[in-house]
């Protein structure tokens, strides 16, 4: 039986600009791959000036897109849509999104969903009160809480917050943009993410530290925000950012590449980056920190390798010969392809939005073909 189509509302942090956020490239995967089994995805973007300046993607090629410059703004011009959507997400981080969810979850006569991209760090804000994107209060008025993050805080969201739903939607790859190109190895060892002070006694040890002590290494870090008084080695390469389109060419000009997890999400477990994903679908070998739920994902010693200290990495980079350490890209790469795509996530936020519906003992309003009937 095909499932039924909807039209879907998003209103995210941003999918235009993808400069210091990992939200855009998740809402662009995710969108291409609603559009893709057949739904009708609008995104809503705040228009502000720190995305406006640097926008990769100024016209998604994909759903439909338009930006808003107040509360205000989207009021007058999207009350209808929000009314007659099958489908309204209100992602983490959206400028004043408690007044946006409270709106949403009044209006809104189809199912509504708030979309966590950062679900460690919004529940710490919760408990100090330092949350303006979401409230407890809003958390029970949604029907749906998915979750980047899974394991126990999905628990913790529907006993502890009220949550009447709480799925895991994690970040994704989208295989048509990333996958192994033959071009020789620029780098041992690379590491992208923007500057975050718990990561960098990580990205310390598992990175600077290797190279001081392997000055024959070539190694890259890849971000913005990075504080003028770090010491950086000679051979560690520094680069502000890099763009979606150059990310696949990053990860395969890389021998191995790191992913360094921020506390919160370490400390929650069972919170992949987005980085995880992309590095495996170009067959690029990964290097990562230590976190519960992360062999849900990837098999260590199989998929990718574990490092808790500097020694360990110089290990990996020196002593794992080149047909083993092909293999462990290409293991990962297969993982990734058959349970990690954007394709993959649109299928479970299809399922979930049966489930609400089955709940409500409703049949959804949405197939295409009785609407043109």
């Amino acid at each position: 039986m095909r499932k039924p189509c909807f039209d879907i509302v998003i209103l995210g942090l941003s999918i235009t600009s993808s400069w210091g956020n990992g939200h855009a490239t998740t809402y662009r995967g995710l969108v291409q791959a609603l559009m893709a089994h057949g739904h009708q995805v609008l995104f809503l973007e705040r228009d502000v000036p720190w995305y406006a300046s640097q926008r990769d993607l100024p016209h998604p090629p994909y759903g439909r897109m338009a930006l808003y410059t107040s509360f205000e703004e989207l009021r007058d011009r999207f009350t209808p849509a929000i009314q007659q959507a099958d489908v309204v997400m209100v992602g983490s981080y959206v400028p004043e999104g408690i007044a946006i969810g409270t709106w949403v979850t009044h209006i809104a006569r189809g199912i509504t969903a708030f979309y966590d991209i950062d679900t460690p760090v919004t529940l710490a804000n919760l408990h100090h009160g330092s949350c303006d994107y979401l409230s407890t209060a809003l958390i029970p008025r949604y029907d749906m809480y998915l979750s980047f993050t899974g394991g126990r805080t999905l628990a913790q969201l529907e006993r502890v917050y009220g949550a009447p739903m709480a799925r895991p939607l994690y970040c994704s790859v989208d295989p048509s943009l990333y996958y192994p190109e033959a071009q020789p190895a620029s780098y041992d060892l690379g590491y992208m993410g923007t500057y975050s002070a718990d990561r960098q006694a990580p990205l310390q040890e598992l990175l600077l530290e290797p190279a001081r002590s392997w000055p024959q290494g070539r190694f890259i870090v890849v971000g913005p925000q990075y504080p003028p008084t770090i010491q950086w080695p000679p051979n560690v390469e520094r680069c502000e950012h890099l763009s979606p389109e150059a990310h696949r060419a990053f990860y395969n000009s890389q021998r191995f590449t790191l992913n360094i997890t921020r506390t919160a999400m370490r400390q929650a477990g069972y919170s992949p980056s987005v980085r995880l994903f992309e590095a495996a679908a170009c067959g690029t070998p990964i290097i990562s920190d230590a976190w519960e739920g992360l062999e849900t994902f990837f098999t260590p010693g199989q998929e990718l390798l574990i490092s808790h200290a500097a020694h360990e990495t110089l290990h990996y980079l020196r002593d794992i010969g080149e047909e083993e350490r092909r293999a462990l890209g290409k293991r990962a790469r297969t993982r990734v392809r058959t349970a990690h795509t954007a394709a993959h996530r649109a299928e479970a936020l299809q399922d979930y939005v049966l489930e609400v519906w089955q709940r409500r003992r409703i049949s959804p309003r949405c197939n295409r073909e009785d609407r043109a009937t």
